[in-house]
């Protein structure tokens, strides 16, 4: 399965009532399948109750809306984990598939990328914390044999030695 996918960042207004949402207001996100792309919707929690059963989404779930952050300054070139990551997923290439499902592991236990709900055991599904940004990751099922390469990998990728903090 390759498909473009987009990083969509939360939305700051409902997408049903096109109302702002408030600091510390509850939404829903829910991600449809449209064709062949994801659709993000923002809601209320009104605009979630009127909703129609169908169609059903493939991904929901409720947060609470927090403002943005400022943007930081802009740092110097650094290859980060989210910063490769985020190459890869544009480039979309099968070639670094294993790759985007570790670097995606590895930034979901450093508790940026927090797992979401997903009908499709294929698709994880993460959000961006700060952000609210979706990532869709495929899911690779590496054998425990393949671990080690694509830990290499990984590894190349950052920069770094093993056993270095990434």
């Amino acid at each position: 399965m390759n498909q473009d996918w987009e990083i969509r960042k939360r939305s700051e207004t409902c997408t049903a009532t096109q109302h702002p949402f408030q600091e510390g207001e509850f939404f829903y996100t829910a991600l449809y399948r449209d064709a062949d792309n994801f659709r993000r919707d923002d809601v209320c929690e009104e605009a979630w109750a009127a909703r129609p059963a169908e169609p059903a989404p493939f991904s929901f779930w409720k947060t609470k809306f927090e403002a943005p952050p400022p943007p930081p300054p802009e740092p110097l070139a650094k290859q980060d984990a989210e910063g490769i990551l985020r190459k890869l997923i544009a480039e979309n290439s099968d070639a670094t598939k294993n790759a985007r499902y570790i670097l995606a592991l590895m930034l979901e236990r450093k508790r940026i990328l927090k797992p979401m709900e997903s009908s499709d055991p294929d698709i994880m599904v993460y959000e961006r914390a700060g952000t609210g940004e979706t990532f869709l990751i495929p899911n690779p099922r590496l054998s425990l044999a393949q671990v080690p390469a694509v830990q290499a990998e990984v590894t190349a990728l950052l920069g770094l030695q093993l056993g270095e903090a990434a």
